[in-house]
């Protein structure tokens, strides 16, 4: 019996339980977990895709606007590169005006722009925005803060130029100024000699600009190659198709930006400007064909930016340009259109030229600012260069945290449903399940129990019988055996009322005899029942009943009633057969609402943890393969179950010392 015991235990083992439960929570979340994980990537690819879309044609705006300015910049003529200009046909009728680059903070010129500039083949620097010494006249409109503020821009186009050894500082020309005027007829020819080696030095300068090293234009901003960008999201695809689409920019660049020639007219003053007279016959205009090359871009060491040409004209070359300041430029062109728009919500631009970082335009999440490249940090969201001349000049967008896409929270709050789901769904069948091995390991200690406490009874009733039959007990000794043998009987038949009792209520087919009987009544009637069963244990039975109650009509089965009391009665004297009191109380109270029968001992009481647990059915307290009392675990469940079933209910509180099992009723109206 014990191996069998055991063999059942270890079939309904709740560690098997827990194992079975964990291996399919497992089966169900590891898959789950990969579904949500790929969606969530895809959608964050997906809204990636979207910010890139966006940045695409962010940059495509900016190199558009961009490729405006320079192509008003390469449309423009060399006769725009003086004060004045002729404006109509030269052999009809002209008109000498000033030179749109002569206006300042004109709109239509570059961004960040500092000044436009001309190098003759002589070496000699000029700026538009001034005159020639013998143009300068009030007729031109120029006051004295005007041609304050022009001087100013000059000085600073000579200063820029100077720095980076474009031209000769101003200085050093005003010297060379002076040494012209004494030298003698005789150092004429020696003059012109290294004037022309003074010319191919300066023209040199613009030609090495196009060579000129890396080192050269970095600044404390760091390297493109220290951004800490993460290019997994940057797929192959996407990176060909940027190198393609770049590669056709710059062939149509290359096909559109070739020498072209023009015709110019220009106006060489001489003496007063009364001479502007258009309709004068002997008006200074000279017309002559020129070969402009197209415009060509640096990054000068002083960090400004330089868009120069050449111009070729009998022979001769002529550097037109205009120097801009980058960061200005940065800020004019690209963060004016980066700032306030849903990519500067969520990424950071950087500016780059030839792997060095020009500028870092935060994004709204970069709190704090950035100062160095280092500190990018996160996802290469994407990346691009602009339109020739300036082709070597990158836009890089970067992401801190890829955005979670427009579906992610509806995914979120999914996955988050899911996954209550999934554990109150396991945790409700756990307890389910270990509710079915406590109900079966119950039942099968109450198999084992009630095999006990019918099969003791019958040997000793069967010994007994057959030594009554046999004559073998004498006349003092046979009374005893037949009280034995009726006493064992009782207990037989309570024990089996209780079973087919059970059995009626587990089937729904309980039917009480439901009577109005009054609590003196049930009292007398319990007495004669309990007062053998009492007494042949050993115990004192001590009945007591409220005056208050004595009238008071209950309507109950009173078999069932009876059943109940004897089954708590049983219990008492099996728990309490240690006690130093071998006494059983039983008495009935009044209540504000009905009528409470009670039993009460003085045993070792109910341990707090089997207050709630003694009334379940099947239940007994202790190891079931070492228990030494008797019972079968139905008879407290029972008789919670009859009480509910009359209305009313049972309980048990400890006392000191003993315990107190307590049926209250309702009264009848």
């Amino acid at each position: 019996m014990l191996k069998v015991a055991r063999r059942l235990r270890a079939e309904h083992s709740p560690a098997r339980l827990r194992l079975f439960l964990g291996l399919l929570l497992l089966a169900l979340t590891i898959p789950s977990a990969v579904l949500i994980w790929q969606t969530q990537q895809q959608l964050r690819w997906e809204s990636l895709h979207q910010y890139r879309t966006l940045a695409e044609e962010m940059a495509q705006r900016i190199d558009a606007e961009l490729g405006r300015r320079i192509a008003l910049e390469e449309a423009r003529s060399e006769a725009e590169y003086q004060y004045l200009v002729v404006a109509g046909d030269p052999n009809s009728s002209t008109l000498v005006q000033r030179s749109p680059l002569a206006e300042l903070n004109a709109e239509q010129h570059f961004p960040g722009l500092l000044g436009h500039f001309q190098i003759d083949p002589d070496g000699r620097f000029s700026t538009p925005l001034l005159p020639d010494q013998d143009q300068v006249n009030p007729a031109l409109g120029l006051d004295g803060a005007d041609l304050a503020q022009r001087q100013q821009i000059q000085g600073e186009l000579r200063q820029v130029l100077s720095s980076n050894q474009l031209i000769e500082n101003e200085r050093a020309a005003a010297l060379g100024a002076s040494r012209e005027e004494a030298k003698s007829e005789l150092a004429e020819k020696e003059d012109k000699l290294q004037a022309a080696a003074e010319e191919v030095s300066s023209q040199a300068a613009f030609d090495q600009l196009a060579k000129q090293s890396v080192s050269e234009v970095s600044n404390n901003l760091g390297r493109v190659d220290e951004l800490r960008l993460n290019r997994d999201y940057a797929d192959s695809d996407t990176v060909q198709r940027q190198q393609l689409d770049s590669q056709v920019l710059k062939q149509v660049a290359e096909n559109t930006r070739g020498k072209r020639k023009e015709r110019n007219a220009v106006y060489e003053a001489i003496g007063s400007l009364s001479r502007l007279d258009r309709d004068s016959a002997d008006s200074p205009i000279q017309i002559f064909e020129s070969e402009v090359d197209p415009l060509e871009f640096s990054l000068l060491a002083s960090g400004h930016g330089v868009l120069y040409r050449r111009v070729w004209r009998d022979g001769q070359r002529t550097i037109q340009g205009l120097v801009f300041d980058q960061q200005r430029f940065a800020q004019e062109l690209v963060a004016a259109a980066f700032e306030g728009t849903a990519l500067w919500e969520m990424s950071d631009l950087v500016l780059a030229y030839r792997q060095n970082v020009l500028q870092l335009i935060p994004g709204e999440r970069a709190r704090g600012g950035l100062y160095r490249a280092s500190q990018i940090q996160g996802e290469l969201l994407y990346q691009t260069r602009l339109s020739a001349p300036i082709d070597q000049m990158e836009l890089i967008w970067s992401v801190r945290r890829l955005p979670p896409g427009p579906g992610a929270r509806v995914v979120q709050m999914a996955s988050v449903v899911l996954a209550a789901v999934l554990l109150v769904g396991f945790w409700l069948l756990y307890r389910t399940g270990m509710r079915q091995i406590r109900l079966a390991r119950q039942q099968q200690d109450f198999v084992s129990a009630v095999s006990h406490e019918l099969k003791t009874p019958l040997t000793s009733i069967r010994m007994y019988a057959e030594m009554l039959r046999e004559g073998w007990a004498g006349e003092e000794k046979k009374r005893g055996y037949y009280d034995y043998i009726h006493d064992e009987s009782e207990r037989l038949s309570r024990l089996i009322t209780n079973v087919l009792q059970l059995a009626r209520m587990e089937r729904n087919e309980l039917t009480l005899d439901r009577q109005s009987r009054s609590v003196e009544e049930l009292m007398d009637l319990l007495r004669s029942k309990l007062a053998s069963q009492i007494e042949r244990a050993g115990f004192v039975a001590d009945y007591r009943i409220d005056p208050a109650c004595g009238g008071a009509q209950l309507s109950v089965d009173t078999d069932a009633l009876c059943q109940m009391l004897i089954n708590l009665v049983d219990n008492a004297l099996k728990f309490a057969q240690g006690a130093e009191q071998r006494r059983v109380e039983v008495a009935a109270t009044r209540l504000p609402s009905g009528v409470q029968f009670s039993v009460r001992d003085y045993g070792p009481g109910v341990a707090k943890s089997q207050l709630k647990k003694i009334f379940q059915l099947f239940y007994r307290p202790g190891n079931e393969l070492t228990r030494e009392s008797l019972g079968t675990g139905i008879g407290l469940a029972l008789v919670r179950q009859l009480a509910r079933a009359m209305d009313g209910d049972v309980e048990v509180i400890n006392r000191q010392p003993g315990a107190e099992f307590q049926i209250r009723l309702p009264i009848v109206d």
